[in-house]
Protein backbone atom coordinates (compact mmCIF):
# COMPACT_ATOMS: atom_id res chain seq x y z
CA UNK A 1 0.00 0.00 0.00
CA UNK A 2 1.24 3.71 -0.49
CA UNK A 3 1.49 5.87 2.38
CA UNK A 4 -1.79 7.59 1.13
CA UNK A 5 -4.43 7.83 3.79
CA UNK A 6 -6.93 3.95 3.85
CA UNK A 7 -10.17 4.03 3.48
CA UNK A 8 -11.42 2.71 6.39
CA UNK A 9 -15.39 1.61 7.37
CA UNK A 10 -16.67 0.74 10.81
CA UNK A 11 -19.31 -2.31 11.15
CA UNK A 12 -21.78 -1.89 13.68
CA UNK A 13 -21.92 2.05 15.21
CA UNK A 14 -23.21 1.35 18.67
CA UNK A 15 -21.45 3.05 21.50
CA UNK A 16 -18.00 2.24 20.91
CA UNK A 17 -18.71 1.51 17.16
CA UNK A 18 -19.30 5.15 16.78
CA UNK A 19 -16.13 5.82 18.70
CA UNK A 20 -14.14 4.14 15.82
CA UNK A 21 -16.14 6.13 13.53
CA UNK A 22 -15.26 9.51 15.30
CA UNK A 23 -11.37 8.44 15.73
CA UNK A 24 -11.40 7.25 11.73
CA UNK A 25 -12.56 10.58 11.08
CA UNK A 26 -9.71 12.65 13.29
CA UNK A 27 -6.76 10.50 12.79
CA UNK A 28 -4.03 11.37 9.84
CA UNK A 29 -3.91 7.72 8.63
CA UNK A 30 -7.47 7.01 7.58
CA UNK A 31 -10.44 8.54 5.61
CA UNK A 32 -13.56 7.45 7.38
CA UNK A 33 -15.34 6.11 3.72
CA UNK A 34 -19.10 4.66 5.01
CA UNK A 35 -20.61 3.14 8.36
CA UNK A 36 -22.87 -0.01 8.78
CA UNK A 37 -25.25 -1.10 11.47
CA UNK A 38 -28.00 -3.38 10.93
CA UNK A 39 -29.97 -0.02 12.72
CA UNK A 40 -30.29 1.73 9.61
CA UNK A 41 -31.38 5.25 11.13
CA UNK A 42 -28.42 4.71 13.64
CA UNK A 43 -26.18 4.05 10.51
CA UNK A 44 -27.71 7.33 9.22
CA UNK A 45 -27.43 9.14 12.12
CA UNK A 46 -23.46 8.53 12.76
CA UNK A 47 -22.66 9.07 8.96
CA UNK A 48 -23.85 12.49 9.15
CA UNK A 49 -22.27 13.17 12.16
CA UNK A 50 -18.85 12.45 11.16
CA UNK A 51 -19.30 13.10 7.58
CA UNK A 52 -19.46 9.50 5.95
CA UNK A 53 -22.04 7.34 4.31
CA UNK A 54 -24.27 4.96 5.36
CA UNK A 55 -23.72 1.86 3.26
CA UNK A 56 -25.32 -1.35 3.14
CA UNK A 57 -22.33 -4.00 4.20
CA UNK A 58 -21.05 -5.33 0.64
CA UNK A 59 -21.03 -1.76 -0.85
CA UNK A 60 -18.91 -0.63 2.34
CA UNK A 61 -16.67 -3.84 2.30
CA UNK A 62 -16.10 -2.77 -1.78
CA UNK A 63 -14.89 0.55 -0.91
CA UNK A 64 -12.89 -0.35 2.40
CA UNK A 65 -9.06 -0.90 2.79
CA UNK A 66 -10.02 -1.33 6.85
CA UNK A 67 -12.59 -2.13 8.85
CA UNK A 68 -13.68 -2.09 12.92
CA UNK A 69 -16.26 -4.66 13.71
CA UNK A 70 -17.90 -3.45 16.52
CA UNK A 71 -20.93 -5.72 16.54
CA UNK A 72 -22.23 -7.77 19.80
CA UNK A 73 -19.99 -11.05 20.47
CA UNK A 74 -22.10 -13.49 18.55
CA UNK A 75 -21.68 -11.62 15.52
CA UNK A 76 -18.30 -11.13 15.50
CA UNK A 77 -17.30 -14.55 13.56
CA UNK A 78 -19.46 -13.87 10.75
CA UNK A 79 -18.89 -10.38 9.99
CA UNK A 80 -14.72 -10.68 10.74
CA UNK A 81 -14.56 -13.80 7.54
CA UNK A 82 -17.18 -11.95 5.55
CA UNK A 83 -15.13 -8.74 5.71
CA UNK A 84 -11.62 -10.92 5.57
CA UNK A 85 -13.00 -12.65 1.98
CA UNK A 86 -13.22 -9.25 0.82
CA UNK A 87 -9.87 -8.96 1.41
CA UNK A 88 -10.15 -6.09 3.83
CA UNK A 89 -7.77 -5.74 6.88
CA UNK A 90 -9.88 -5.98 10.23
CA UNK A 91 -9.92 -4.55 13.94
CA UNK A 92 -12.23 -6.77 15.54
CA UNK A 93 -13.34 -5.61 19.23
CA UNK A 94 -13.09 -7.69 22.24
CA UNK A 95 -13.56 -10.22 22.73
CA UNK A 96 -12.45 -11.96 19.79
CA UNK A 97 -15.11 -14.55 19.04
CA UNK A 98 -17.69 -16.59 21.11
CA UNK A 99 -15.87 -19.84 20.47
CA UNK A 100 -11.93 -20.63 20.28
CA UNK A 101 -12.46 -22.89 17.20
CA UNK A 102 -13.69 -19.96 15.02
CA UNK A 103 -10.75 -17.52 15.88
CA UNK A 104 -8.26 -20.45 14.85
CA UNK A 105 -10.12 -20.19 11.19
CA UNK A 106 -9.75 -16.96 11.09
CA UNK A 107 -6.19 -16.48 12.15
CA UNK A 108 -5.68 -19.31 9.18
CA UNK A 109 -7.91 -16.79 6.93
CA UNK A 110 -5.99 -13.83 7.82
CA UNK A 111 -2.50 -15.47 7.38
CA UNK A 112 -3.63 -16.93 3.74
CA UNK A 113 -4.64 -13.52 2.17
CA UNK A 114 -1.92 -11.52 4.13
CA UNK A 115 -4.39 -9.41 5.73
CA UNK A 116 -3.72 -7.71 9.39
CA UNK A 117 -6.52 -9.00 11.90
CA UNK A 118 -6.28 -7.09 14.99
CA UNK A 119 -8.53 -7.33 18.13
CA UNK A 120 -9.55 -4.52 20.06
CA UNK A 121 -7.55 -4.67 23.65
CA UNK A 122 -7.61 -1.17 23.98
CA UNK A 123 -5.58 -1.00 27.08
CA UNK A 124 -2.94 -2.18 25.81
CA UNK A 125 -2.35 1.66 24.11
CA UNK A 126 -2.90 3.23 27.11
CA UNK A 127 0.15 5.70 26.43
CA UNK A 128 0.95 4.66 30.64
CA UNK A 129 0.90 0.67 29.99
CA UNK A 130 3.23 1.44 27.11
CA UNK A 131 5.55 3.33 29.38
CA UNK A 132 5.31 0.33 31.78
CA UNK A 133 6.27 -2.19 29.53
CA UNK A 134 9.92 -0.39 28.92
CA UNK A 135 10.11 -0.37 32.71
CA UNK A 136 8.94 -4.27 33.74
CA UNK A 137 11.72 -5.53 31.53
CA UNK A 138 14.40 -3.87 34.22
CA UNK A 139 12.17 -5.40 37.24
CA UNK A 140 12.59 -8.72 39.14
CA UNK A 141 8.17 -9.16 39.45
CA UNK A 142 6.77 -10.96 42.32
CA UNK A 143 2.97 -10.08 42.17
CA UNK A 144 0.79 -8.33 39.78
CA UNK A 145 -2.98 -7.02 40.96
CA UNK A 146 -5.72 -4.70 39.40
CA UNK A 147 -8.45 -3.36 40.00
CA UNK A 148 -11.42 -2.29 37.13
CA UNK A 149 -14.37 -1.63 39.43
CA UNK A 150 -17.31 0.90 39.06
CA UNK A 151 -21.23 1.60 39.18
CA UNK A 152 -23.88 -0.14 37.66
CA UNK A 153 -24.03 1.20 33.44
CA UNK A 154 -27.11 2.81 32.31
CA UNK A 155 -27.10 0.02 29.11
CA UNK A 156 -27.74 -3.44 28.71
CA UNK A 157 -24.62 -5.43 28.71
CA UNK A 158 -25.45 -9.51 28.08
CA UNK A 159 -21.66 -10.35 29.36
CA UNK A 160 -20.84 -10.95 32.71
CA UNK A 161 -18.40 -8.50 34.55
CA UNK A 162 -15.40 -10.96 33.93
CA UNK A 163 -16.03 -11.49 30.03
CA UNK A 164 -16.82 -7.52 29.76
CA UNK A 165 -14.11 -6.11 32.00
CA UNK A 166 -11.94 -8.30 33.45
CA UNK A 167 -10.94 -9.31 29.93
CA UNK A 168 -9.33 -5.99 29.80
CA UNK A 169 -6.79 -6.42 32.93
CA UNK A 170 -6.32 -10.18 32.17
CA UNK A 171 -4.81 -9.32 28.33
CA UNK A 172 -2.32 -6.53 29.99
CA UNK A 173 -1.04 -9.18 32.46
CA UNK A 174 -0.32 -12.03 29.96
CA UNK A 175 1.75 -9.31 28.13
CA UNK A 176 3.38 -8.00 30.95
CA UNK A 177 4.23 -11.42 33.02
CA UNK A 178 7.24 -14.06 31.43
CA UNK A 179 5.78 -17.84 31.32
CA UNK A 180 2.75 -19.14 31.51
CA UNK A 181 -0.07 -19.66 33.36
CA UNK A 182 -0.09 -23.18 35.31
CA UNK A 183 -3.26 -22.58 38.23
CA UNK A 184 -6.27 -20.95 38.61
CA UNK A 185 -9.53 -20.10 40.35
CA UNK A 186 -11.74 -17.55 40.33
CA UNK A 187 -15.04 -16.56 42.46
CA UNK A 188 -18.24 -14.21 41.89
CA UNK A 189 -21.46 -13.10 42.92
CA UNK A 190 -24.68 -13.69 41.48
CA UNK A 191 -25.63 -12.46 37.70
CA UNK A 192 -21.94 -12.05 37.04
CA UNK A 193 -21.37 -8.04 38.75
CA UNK A 194 -18.54 -8.74 40.63
CA UNK A 195 -15.31 -11.05 40.39
CA UNK A 196 -12.10 -11.96 41.26
CA UNK A 197 -9.65 -14.08 39.81
CA UNK A 198 -5.81 -15.38 40.83
CA UNK A 199 -3.43 -16.78 38.46
CA UNK A 200 0.00 -18.75 39.15
CA UNK A 201 2.48 -18.35 36.37
CA UNK A 202 5.01 -21.16 35.88
CA UNK A 203 7.53 -18.63 36.80
CA UNK A 204 6.83 -17.54 39.97
CA UNK A 205 4.53 -14.82 39.86
CA UNK A 206 1.15 -14.85 41.05
CA UNK A 207 -1.76 -12.16 39.61
CA UNK A 208 -5.01 -10.86 41.19
CA UNK A 209 -7.49 -9.49 39.43
CA UNK A 210 -10.94 -8.01 40.99
CA UNK A 211 -13.50 -6.35 38.26
CA UNK A 212 -16.93 -4.79 39.75
CA UNK A 213 -20.18 -2.97 38.16
CA UNK A 214 -21.65 -2.41 41.46
CA UNK A 215 -18.68 -0.29 43.28
CA UNK A 216 -19.48 3.47 43.84
CA UNK A 217 -16.18 5.31 43.12
CA UNK A 218 -14.85 4.62 39.23
CA UNK A 219 -11.41 2.68 39.69
CA UNK A 220 -8.95 1.23 36.94
CA UNK A 221 -5.46 0.84 38.42
CA UNK A 222 -2.69 -2.17 38.16
CA UNK A 223 0.10 -2.29 40.20
CA UNK A 224 3.10 -4.57 40.29
CA UNK A 225 4.93 -5.96 43.39
CA UNK A 226 8.60 -6.16 42.44
CA UNK A 227 12.06 -6.92 44.47
CA UNK A 228 13.19 -3.23 44.87
CA UNK A 229 10.12 -1.59 44.22
CA UNK A 230 6.21 -0.95 44.03
CA UNK A 231 4.79 0.03 40.79
CA UNK A 232 0.78 1.72 40.69
CA UNK A 233 -0.83 2.38 37.42
CA UNK A 234 -3.77 4.77 37.17
CA UNK A 235 -5.27 3.95 33.78
CA UNK A 236 -7.47 6.73 34.00
CA UNK A 237 -4.73 9.40 34.78
CA UNK A 238 -2.81 7.70 32.77
CA UNK A 239 -0.55 7.96 35.62
CA UNK A 240 2.59 5.56 37.09
CA UNK A 241 4.59 6.16 40.38
CA UNK A 242 6.96 4.06 41.28
CA UNK A 243 7.86 3.77 45.29
CA UNK A 244 11.08 2.71 46.54
CA UNK A 245 12.73 2.43 50.25
CA UNK A 246 16.00 4.22 50.90
CA UNK A 247 18.59 2.66 52.46
CA UNK A 248 17.75 3.09 56.44
CA UNK A 249 20.59 5.27 57.85
CA UNK A 250 21.92 5.72 61.44
CA UNK A 251 22.76 9.18 62.69
CA UNK A 252 24.78 9.85 65.68
CA UNK A 253 23.53 13.40 67.61
CA UNK A 254 25.26 13.88 70.62
CA UNK A 255 25.36 10.54 71.76
CA UNK A 256 22.08 9.84 70.56
CA UNK A 257 21.89 7.25 67.77
CA UNK A 258 18.70 8.19 65.57
CA UNK A 259 17.45 5.98 62.51
CA UNK A 260 16.14 6.84 59.64
CA UNK A 261 14.44 5.31 56.34
CA UNK A 262 12.65 7.15 53.88
CA UNK A 263 10.38 6.03 51.55
CA UNK A 264 10.91 7.75 47.55
CA UNK A 265 7.97 8.21 45.17
CA UNK A 266 9.08 8.79 41.49
CA UNK A 267 6.44 9.96 39.16
CA UNK A 268 7.22 9.04 35.41
CA UNK A 269 6.56 11.29 32.64
CA UNK A 270 3.63 10.03 30.62
CA UNK A 271 2.26 11.61 27.48
CA UNK A 272 -1.57 12.28 27.59
CA UNK A 273 -2.94 10.88 24.12
CA UNK A 274 -6.25 9.10 23.67
CA UNK A 275 -5.89 5.38 23.24
CA UNK A 276 -8.32 4.48 20.69
CA UNK A 277 -6.49 6.72 18.23
CA UNK A 278 -2.78 5.75 19.35
CA UNK A 279 -4.80 1.72 18.55
CA UNK A 280 -6.68 2.75 15.31
CA UNK A 281 -3.05 4.67 14.03
CA UNK A 282 -1.30 0.72 14.89
CA UNK A 283 -4.07 -1.05 12.80
CA UNK A 284 -3.40 1.10 10.05
CA UNK A 285 0.01 1.13 10.23
CA UNK A 286 -0.24 -2.56 10.37
CA UNK A 287 -2.36 -2.48 7.46
CA UNK A 288 0.17 -0.79 5.18
CA UNK A 289 3.04 -2.00 6.21
CA UNK A 290 1.99 -5.75 6.33
CA UNK A 291 3.89 -6.35 9.58
CA UNK A 292 1.99 -7.97 12.46
CA UNK A 293 -0.61 -6.00 14.19
CA UNK A 294 0.92 -5.27 18.63
CA UNK A 295 -2.48 -7.71 19.34
CA UNK A 296 -2.75 -10.09 16.77
CA UNK A 297 -5.44 -12.96 16.62
CA UNK A 298 -3.04 -15.47 18.19
CA UNK A 299 -2.71 -12.83 21.59
CA UNK A 300 -6.68 -12.21 21.18
CA UNK A 301 -7.18 -16.30 21.36
CA UNK A 302 -4.83 -17.00 24.23
CA UNK A 303 -7.06 -14.34 26.15
CA UNK A 304 -10.44 -15.72 24.62
CA UNK A 305 -9.23 -19.50 26.29
CA UNK A 306 -8.36 -18.24 29.94
CA UNK A 307 -10.92 -15.74 29.98
CA UNK A 308 -13.90 -18.28 29.31
CA UNK A 309 -12.07 -20.70 31.66
CA UNK A 310 -12.37 -18.02 34.44
CA UNK A 311 -15.58 -16.97 33.17
CA UNK A 312 -17.06 -20.78 34.46
CA UNK A 313 -14.72 -20.96 37.16
CA UNK A 314 -16.95 -17.57 38.72
CA UNK A 315 -18.94 -18.60 41.69
CA UNK A 316 -16.42 -22.08 42.45
CA UNK A 317 -14.07 -21.74 44.81
CA UNK A 318 -12.14 -24.87 42.86
CA UNK A 319 -8.50 -24.10 42.23
CA UNK A 320 -7.01 -25.85 39.13
CA UNK A 321 -4.03 -27.60 40.04
CA UNK A 322 -2.92 -28.91 37.10
CA UNK A 323 -1.13 -26.77 33.75
CA UNK A 324 -3.85 -24.94 31.86
CA UNK A 325 -3.45 -25.08 27.97
CA UNK A 326 -4.09 -20.99 26.90
CA UNK A 327 -1.97 -21.47 23.76
CA UNK A 328 -3.29 -20.18 20.05
CA UNK A 329 -2.19 -23.32 18.62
Amino acid sequence: MTDERLNAGVIGVGNMGRNHARAYEEIDETNLVGVFDVDSERATDVAAEYGTTALSLDDLLAVADVVSVAVPTQFHYENVKRALQCDVHVLVEKPFVEEPRNGRELIDLADERDLALQVGHIERFNPAIQTLGDLVDDLDVYAVSTERLGPPVDRMIDDTVVMDLMIHDLDIVLDLVDGEVESYNAVGTPKGRYANANLRFDSGVTASLTTSRVTQEKVRKLTISAADCRVKVDYIDQSIEIHRSSVPTYIDDESFLRHRHENIVETLSVEQVEPLKSELRSFANAARSGSDPIVDGKQGLRVLHLIKSLDAETGSTENRKTPVRIDAD
